[in-house]
């Protein structure tokens, strides 16, 4: 079975439209990879997570310190699922 991503957002800091363009980024990415990605609005304030099944967590914006570029996502989704796989100018 294909995996599902959730991306979970702050709703009051205004990060839905970051959270759709990485999403975007993924699905046009991993089309034949994915089940899909689910948009979370988060009850915790500051709250920008990914995460990769229910506990995989790809990125935690205050464990990491910041927003990823979609470029590290994209690597980090890809060692999980397909290690082998290129991503062609993302392993750049």
């Amino acid at each position: 079975m294909k995996p599902t991503l959730t991306i979970e957002y702050c709703p009051r800091c205004g990060w839905l439209l970051r959270a759709a363009w990485m999403a975007q980024e993924l699905l046009t990415t991993f089309a034949d990879d994915l089940h899909g990605i689910t948009l979370r609005p988060s009850e915790v304030a500051g709250r920008y997570t990914i995460t990769l099944g229910e506990a995989d967590v790809l990125w935690d914006r205050k464990r990491e310190g910041g927003f990823p570029e979609p470029k590290t996502i994209k690597q980090l989704f890809r060692d999980r699922i397909a290690p082998t796989r290129s991503l062609g100018h993302s392993d750049r």
